[in-house]
Formats: C-alpha cells, structure tokens, sequence
C-alpha cells in the first residue's frame, strides 16, 4: 500500500583498475617494509623470507600530505573518507560535508522550494532537511526518456538521542536522558568517551531564527559500567541493562552549597528546565550566541574518539559509524569524480545520481527518509525541465524503465569467532570487494538480472565481488533497496562492503574494500549505459 501511495503522489505532483591479491598488499610506507633481495612477492606470500617489521606509530586518523606516499595518495580516497567520518558525527554533519565538496567540485546548488532550469552536462544537488541529500551530473547527450543511474545510502547510524526534556538529577550527578535510535549494540556505548552534536535553531536580535549545526568535540558525558564487585554474575549471566533507567549518561556532578552563586543557579533551574542550564551554557559558548538565545536543540550522543586506520599493517579501518557512511562517500566520491572534467559527459546519454537519505535504521518512513517520493519526484522534475515543457507520463514511465539503482548499505563480513552465523558457502570477508545481497523473500531487491549486469561492471574492471545470502534458519535484515525497487518500480541491486561489529559504537571495514567499492562506483557511472544495452529482457 505505501508503494501504492507513493506512486499516486508522484502522479499528481508535478582509468583502468588492476586490483591487487586480497589480503596481499596492503599499502605501508617504505620504511616498514623489507624484502629478500631479488624477490617479488607479497605482504602475505610464505613462499619466500619476508622480514616485516610492525608499525609502532599513532594511528592514521586524517589524510595529510605526508600520511601517504605520492603515489598512494593519487590512487586510494581512504585518508579521504577519514576526514568525512571524523567530520560527519550525525546526519546533518554528513550532509553539510557532502555539500561542501559538491559545492568545491562545481555542483550547483538547487532549491526544492524553486523551479529548476537544467541544461545537459550541468551538474546540481539539493538537500532535504539537512539530513538527505540528492545529486546528479546530466549526460550531454542525454535525451527524455533516457534512464537514470542512480546510487542510493544513507546517513543515519544507531545513536543515542536526547529526550525533549533531558535535564535529570540522581544521587549528586546531573544526568542527560536519551532515546535509542534504531538497533544498536547498546553495551558498547559504556564507559566511552562520548559527547554531543546535531543541529539547534538560534534566536536572532531581529526575531529571525537561524540553522546552525553545532558539536562539541571534547569528552563530555559517559555512561559508568557497574563494578563486577556489585554485579557478580555479569560475566556468566550477561550485560543486559535497562535502557530505560541504566543508559543515562552522566554530565556532572551537582553543584553544593559552597559552590559559586552561577553554578548554584544553574543547579536550580535545571530541576524545571527541559534541559541543563549548564548543558544550554556549554551549547551558547560554543555557538557564540547567549543560551537564552537558543530556541531548540536536536543533538545526538557521539563516541569522540576519531576514525582511523588499525590493524598491525594498517589494513583496517577503525571508526563509529561506517554503517553507512562508508557506502556514502564511496559512492558521493564517484560521483564527483566521474564528471570531474568537461569531457566526462561528452558520450553519456542517461543521468548519474547519488541519493544520500535519513531514518534508514528506523524504517525510512519520513520526510527525509527513502520512504517519502523525495528521488521520483526529483527524477519527474529533472524531465520536465530538460524537457521545456510539460512531460507526459509515457516519458517518465520510459525514464524509469530505463533506470537503474544501486542501494549501498554495509554487509555482515563473517566473524571469525563467530563462523557459524553465516550460510558456509556465502561468507564474505573483509578485503574482497562489495558483497552483492540476495534474499528470495525480497528483504534485498537484488535479482539474477540486476546481480549479472553490476558483476558485468566489476568483471570489465578486474574487480573482485562477494554473494551473501542468510542462514534459512536466521532472520534477514533489510535496506532502502526494496523501498525504492517497490516504490515505483526501478531495476535494483543490494550491495555494501563487508564489515565486523555492525551498529557497535565503534565498527571495522577492510582498507582495500572502501577504494575498491569506489573503484565499482566509479566504473558503474561511467559505463552502465553500454552494458545494458546489449541486454534485452523483456524486448
């Protein structure tokens, strides 16, 4: 039925890559690495003496100059993707950063509120709540009724959220209380070094009101864990609190009666104040306004500890949050580079697209969300103003037949303590390529025709690719692939790269796989077109 409803709306609404071995090279600086002399081998070959020593410098967490050699850092958009988690705490952040480079690559910027003039080879994006966020580079040769090529994430991750009314006292401590957002492994926010970010609506002097985003980088709250002296049986009964009463981070403790006359006020008001007196302070001091100042607040918990590389060969990467941010720069990356110079667009005849959406872990059903007709109706638009004049259905239907769309989510990697949790014949693993999704029930869009034509692409390009399927005995989880598939009725195919500790506060993807999924990325947007023309299913 939403499929249904969805549909009704839009009616009445207006370079050659050659992968190295998995596992086989991963790239180190010079330094750290010593062969036999006259051999030529790998990181990882036992066929000859390989004297290795192990890197015991920080670890990598921004891509500076001197992080990568010149030639390395030409080739992988690792210290990249880096720097955009390090930057995108919350889905606003991701969607202001996102911005940035479109605006910093020539992307012109539209207004869903405006009427749009488009030209062929133009290259444009909106944003939706500042949380979603929608671009797309036109084909100089494309004509209505041509498809479009789309790649399609998302920018929310399990967090935890403050309540409207967060200000609470116990025991001597003021405390924060928060809603859990989507399906997190909640034990894993304990005893972290967490703190604040998201957006607020400042007051201006004039009566206007402004969007601001704001984060707060240092430590600022915690959730304690309970000493196992008080809690005995812990380790053989297992963590299992209370979301409710026992994941109420701290934020300080309460002031006494020799404090100073401002903390004092700010420990009285904050029993009848929605929020913290001195949490409101500490938001004012960083946004320079007064707290007085600040109309309304939308924060997330954050773990502040930075993104970066791990592993003794720095193979992987170490972060909070690659659910699914990794999949959102790979593929806004590709899309920016894809149409980098004039000649990119030159021979292209459809409409490259990358679609950024909110609330996946929560079902999509938002206004921000993949739920809501936010891409079609775009797609509608973008025809109708290449088109100079009213568009018909027959050319948008012919439009979205000849589309395509790549729903890039984060793939379960087999757990090497864990082996049995995954089907023994589609065990991906970290390292070899995006992981292609396939479920008969249709919790994954994926189909033989759209699996075939997307390995068409990586086998073009030497590009290593993985099946995953679930265990018949399992519950199989879902992604916004199926939402849009079913939305209107566009050609889909689930994929993402393969991770360990999905929805933990701090996760872990394979080195290799971010480059080669923005190698997959890049190549799909590139030459789509001339794959699927030579396949005819339903002519």
């Amino acid at each position: 039925m939403a499929a249904v409803a969805r549909f009704h709306l839009l009616q009445q609404t207006c370079p050659s890559f050659q992968p190295s071995a998995v596992l086989s090279k991963f790239p180190l600086a010079s330094s750290f690495i010593f062969y036999n002399s006259g051999t030529n081998t790998n990181l990882r070959s036992g066929a000859t003496t390989l004297l290795r020593k192990i890197s015991t410098t920080p670890p990598l967490c921004s891509n500076s100059e001197s992080s990568f050699s010149s030639s390395e850092s030409s080739q992988s958009i690792v210290g990249d993707l880096l720097d955009f988690l390090n930057e995108s705490w919350t889905q606003f952040h991701a969607t202001a950063e996102a911005k940035r480079q479109l605006v910093a690559a020539g992307f012109h910027l539209l207004n869903e509120n405006e009427e749009w003039q488009l030209k062929p080879g133009g290259r444009y994006f909106f944003t939706r709540n500042m949380s979603s966020l929608v671009a797309f580079a036109i084909g100089e040769k494309y004509s209505v009724g041509n498809g479009f090529h789309v790649i399609a994430a998302h920018t929310d991750s399990p967090c935890l959220k403050l309540k409207p009314k967060s200000a609470s006292s116990k025991s001597g401590y003021l405390m924060v209380n928060v809603q859990t957002y989507g399906g997190g492994l909640w034990h894993t926010w304990f005893d972290r070094d967490l703190s604040l970010a998201g957006r607020v609506i400042v007051r201006a002097h004039d009566g206007s009101f402004s969007h601001k985003l704001v984060k707060i980088k240092r430590p600022l709250l915690r959730v304690p864990t309970l000493a196992i002296h008080l809690n005995r049986t812990v380790n053989t009964d297992g963590f299992k609190p209370n979301l409710e009463t026992q994941l109420i981070p701290l934020l300080a403790t309460e002031a006494d009666n020799e404090s100073s006359k401002t903390n004092e006020k700010i420990s009285a008001s904050s029993s009848k104040d929605a929020h913290h007196q001195l949490l409101m302070q500490i938001l004012s001091d960083e946004l320079g306004c007064k707290a007085q100042d600040i109309a309304s607040i939308e924060l997330n918990v954050c773990d502040t500890q930075p993104s970066c590389l791990g592993g003794a060969y720095k193979e992987f990467v170490f972060s909070g949050r690659l659910d699914n941010l990794a999949s959102s720069f790979c593929a806004l990356r590709a899309l920016v580079d894809s149409c980098a110079t004039p000649a990119s667009l030159e021979n292209e005849h459809a409409i490259r697209m990358v679609a950024l959406f909110d609330n996946e872990e929560v079902g999509s059903d938002s206004y921000q969300g993949a739920g809501a007709p936010t891409i079609f109706e775009a797609m509608r638009r973008v025809i109708a103003s290449l088109g100079q004049q009213s568009v018909g259905e027959c050319s948008f239907a012919r439009a979205i037949r000849h589309s395509f769309l790549v729903s890039a989510d984060m793939a379960h990697g087999v757990h090497p303590n864990f082996v049995d949790k995954h089907e023994e014949n589609h065990r991906p693993v970290l390292q070899k390529g995006l992981v292609i999704k396939h479920n008969a029930n249709q919790r994954y869009a994926t189909s033989g025709v759209t699996s075939f034509l997307f390995n068409e692409v990586a086998k073009i390009h030497n590009l290593p690719t993985q099946e995953f399927v679930v265990r018949n005995d399992m519950g199989c989880g879902s992604t916004i692939g199926p939402i849009l598939a079913s939305g209107i009725g566009i050609r889909t195919v689930d994929c993402g790269i393969a991770q360990l500790s999905m929805h933990s506060v701090r996760e872990i993807c394979g080195k290799e796989d971010i480059d080669i999924a923005y190698k997959h990325f890049k190549a799909f947007y590139e030459m789509f077109s001339s794959i699927d023309k030579k396949l005819n299913v339903d002519g």
